[in-house]
């Protein structure tokens, strides 16, 4: 059975959104026989239909608390990101949530995921750890806007509007301890609703790690929506990190437990595939993936190749964490 980190980087770019079904199927390697499957049966075209925009929003839907909250107000220094906004229904129908599909149409299997109730926990290496109800913890910070850039270790990229505040704002409120050196991020566990997680000889719950000093860096967003509203289900309601200069699988969803430690803890890619996912996991277009370049990336929607940028961009705000 293929892994989901075995993908060879023409089947996890995104496809020309002209292309025919035909063509598209034969392009990723599927032949007369699985064609003649989805006629008979629905279930294999079903499943690359790319679904109307409708459809890709809806289904990802949830009533959460706090919606009169958004959109919030603007950061005028991350008004741009240098290139055009996404559309929403092209970031929401082609994203990586492992938990739920090793495909991009993760958005076809959230239907029983439960958002919420949902609380987040702060533990570890802190002197006043605490656990936050969701609707509490997005009226205890500032909801603010920023525009990204998020750039995808499979090279696709996009340009998001989320919501959320500084991460380094509730570090400082739960007060890290001297030892405390490094930031574990935990998702939930719940394989009733997501089905690939029944499979235990994966490293679940999927788990990330960041240096104390990437978590506190002002870009690093503990984010609770995006687009102006909460965060829908496929994108990790109801809430997720964002990290704009490191390639996406660093940017844990739907957080149960932030944890401080004194340890570089384990991650779930680097377990699973420990020379192609670093730990530091940096955005670096001069440094390939061993599978594929890292050059270039191609922007969701429009399929456009642009230059990848070293550090996404983000140079000026996080180099200096990265100097000798």
């Amino acid at each position: 059975m293929s892994q989901p980190w075995g993908l060879p980087e023409r089947q996890v770019t995104p496809e020309p959104a002209l292309t025919s079904r035909r063509r598209w199927l034969k392009r990723v390697g599927l032949g007369a026989g699985a064609l003649a499957a989805a006629g008979a049966g629905g279930g294999l075209w079903w499943n690359f239909r790319p679904g109307s925009d409708d459809e890709v929003l809806s289904a990802g839907s949830a009533e959460l608390p706090g919606a009169e909250l958004y959109p919030a107000t603007l950061d005028p220094r991350f008004r741009s990101a240098g290139r055009p906004l996404t559309e929403e229904a092209e970031a929401a129908r082609y994203c990586n949530f492992y938990e739920f599909s090793g495909l991009k149409s993760v958005w076809r299997h959230v239907g029983s995921f439960r958002p919420f109730p949902w609380s987040l926990e702060i533990a570890g290496l802190v002197a006043r750890p605490r656990t936050y109800d969701v609707d509490d913890l997005i009226r205890a910070f500032p909801l603010e806007e920023r525009i990204y850039r998020h750039r995808c270790v499979e090279a696709w990229a996009m340009v998001v509007p989320w919501t959320g505040f500084p991460l380094a704002k509730l570090l400082r409120q739960a007060e890290p301890l001297p030892a405390a050196r490094y930031v574990r991020f935990v998702s939930f566990d719940r394989p009733n609703e997501a089905s690939r997680m029944v499979d235990r000889s994966m490293p679940w719950p999927y788990n990330e790690g960041l240096t104390l000093a990437e978590a506190t860096n002002e870009l690093t967003l503990l984010a609770t929506g995006m687009y102006g509203h909460p965060l829908l289900k496929q994108h990790g309601a109801p809430v997720r990190l964002v990290v704009p200069w490191k390639y996406g699988f660093k940017c844990a969803k739907s957080i149960v437990r932030i944890e401080l430690t004194d340890r570089q803890p384990a991650t779930f890619w680097n377990t699973l595939a420990a020379h192609e996912y670093g730990f530091e996991a940096n955005v670096e277009p001069q440094v390939p993936h061993p599978r594929w370049s890292q050059a270039s990336e191609r922007m969701l929607g429009t399929g456009e190749r642009r230059p990848t940028l070293l550090l996404n961009g983000y140079g000026d705000w996080v180099g200096k964490l990265y100097r000798a």
